[in-house]
């Protein structure tokens, strides 16, 4: 892990961009702590740069208010990343089908299992090196995109609680994976998402096989989650991180 940049903030959070061979990053964490302080990984659906304001504002809330760090990767094909032709091309086609009102499902595996397939060994990867780095101790905990979060919750043993935002496609093969997910869950769901059907989503919260896991609906649009939320999503990582 190479750090190429660091910004001191006013609030005490230290942010630091990063590389890991191919990997783009960013870490936030506390400037001054009594012990190691766990890490929360935060997914995103792409464009670590677009969503800087975004992702900042969560970590530097997790820092500050309850001591954690927070890391952030690009997707693979994201941003700066090299893109991939057949991405490119579901993509497309999944933005054609949707505008349509067409059948989805292939296109969606076509998209989503090759993307969980590259960006979940990169997160197990960039894991190892955070958890090396002085002042991070862990333990760890997940938020974003659920195709991504449900691989990882069942094959990196080092998280121990996730939130996953119910405004992504899961293709029908992790939605059975789902089934296996035994860790502490926080589901949030935009009960007006333009993009997403609700009954698929409500399914999905019930097919998970945590015997701990909440269901946090609000009202509007995909991109309408209440900041409240941000805080909530906190407070579920200091009851099962701290």
């Amino acid at each position: 892990m190479r750090f190429t940049s660091e910004q001191r903030h006013d609030d005490g959070v230290i942010e630091r961009d990063f590389t890991l061979g191919e990997i783009p990053g960013i870490l936030w964490a506390p400037a001054s702590a009594s012990a190691p302080a766990p890490l929360i990984l935060v997914g995103h659906p792409g464009g670590l740069h677009k969503m800087h304001h975004r992702l900042a504002a969560r970590a530097r809330h997790y820092a500050t208010e309850y001591g954690f760090a927070a890391a952030a990767i690009e997707l693979p094909g994201s941003g700066d990343r090299p893109r991939s032709a057949a991405a490119e091309q579901a993509r497309a086609d999944l933005r054609r089908a949707m505008e349509a009102g067409e059948p989805v499902d292939e296109i969606v595996d076509a998209f989503i299992v090759p993307l969980v397939e590259k960006a979940v060994p990169e997160w197990r990867t960039t894991l190892d090196a955070l958890l090396s780095l002085p002042g991070i101790g862990g333990p760890v905990g997940y938020e974003g995109m659920t195709a991504i979060g449900i691989r990882l919750a069942l094959v990196e043993p080092r998280i121990s609680a996730a939130v996953f935002f119910g405004g992504g496609f899961v293709p029908g093969t992790l939605f059975e994976a789902a089934r296996q997910v035994t860790i502490p869950l926080q589901f949030l769901l935009q009960w007006d998402d333009e993009g997403m059907e609700r009954q698929p989503v409500l399914d999905l919260f019930d097919a998970f096989g945590t015997k701990e896991k909440t269901l946090h609906a609000n009202l509007g649009g995909h991109a309408g989650v209440p900041w409240f939320e941000v805080d909530d999503a906190a407070r579920f990582f200091a009851r099962h991180l701290s």
